[in-house]
């Protein structure tokens, strides 16, 4: 089994496994140290907690119970699976749904109102959104919360309070996005839990903080680079990308062209621009 911890903070803990036993290896017994929502991306294996057996696959989520103990078996794949696992802190839990029903549910087949947030989720992990890999968690695990309940969250008219909240959120993320800045930190910032925070700005605001962050990102590059001839690695790093190619790939989804170009666009030419007007 290989886990590697994609992120760790108070909140939520993202590890991805990519298990490869055979169905020869004999299983053991383990123990859910969080509540966690994990996502099969790949693969097929069992599931065996509290008496009750499940067969996961590919779009498949798995749902650990904090102190349950289970067993994960083998038998019918040798090509192994992969998963990409959220695990939340009780204050987290308590707050989208400690209900018993949900996170004793064990493993669910593959659901769409599920399987498209894991894919958000991957993508996020590997870079190619610019969703926070812990918001999707949050997400996920509210959402299932939503599906196994069969209820259905319902965001409320926000009051001024909280309107004031989430705009003195804003102001702050733009002020710090040229630092580290997670879920964890914004919403300590704000004075709020995780979710709660979340799904605050978000209701507010029409994008999550992780979101404004890397948008802030972006508007203090572009204005570096069409103003000044730091070199694009130095811009990258100074508004707080900490790597050029995620930042080299960023921009160009955003912008439809590289920095390169959009510096190159800036400087008057002129074909490049209506190039991407037309």
């Amino acid at each position: 089994m290989l886990a590697t911890t994609t992120l760790q903070d108070g909140a939520v803990s993202v590890i991805d496994y990519r298990c490869r036993i055979d169905p020869a290896d004999r299983p053991f017994v383990e123990v859910h140290g969080r509540s966690s929502v994990s996502y099969v991306r790949k693969g097929t294996f069992g599931y065996r907690a509290r008496g009750a057996a499940f067969e996961l696959v590919a779009g498949s989520t798995l749902v650990g119970r904090a102190g349950d103990e289970y067993v994960c078996t083998h038998d019918h794949h040798r090509c192994g699976d992969e998963c990409l696992s959220f695990h939340l802190a009780p204050e987290v839990v308590e707050t989208i749904g400690d209900r018993p029903d949900v996170w004793r549910s064990g493993g669910l087949p593959p659901l769409p109102e599920l399987m498209v947030l894991g894919e958000l989720a991957q993508a996020a992990a590997e870079g190619r959104s610019d969703v926070g890999l812990d918001e999707v968690g949050l997400w996920l695990a509210a959402r299932l919360v939503d599906v196994v309940s069969g209820r259905r969250r319902r965001a409320g008219e926000a009051r001024a309070r909280d309107r004031r909240r989430a705009v003195e959120a804003a102001l702050w993320l733009d002020a710090h996005s040229h630092e580290p800045i997670d879920l964890e930190r914004a919403a300590r910032e704000a004075g709020l839990g995780a979710f709660h925070f979340l799904r605050l700005f978000a209701n507010v605001l029409g994008v999550t903080p992780h979101q404004y962050v890397v948008r802030s990102r972006l508007r203090h590059a572009a204005r570096l680079l069409a103003e000044s001839d730091r070199a694009i690695t130095d811009v990258a790093y100074d508004v707080g990308f900490g790597d050029l190619s995620n930042f080299v790939r960023t921009f160009h989804r955003a912008a439809g062209v590289s920095p390169r170009r959009f510096r190159e666009a800036a400087r008057g030419e002129r074909r490049l621009v209506q190039e991407r007007l037309g």
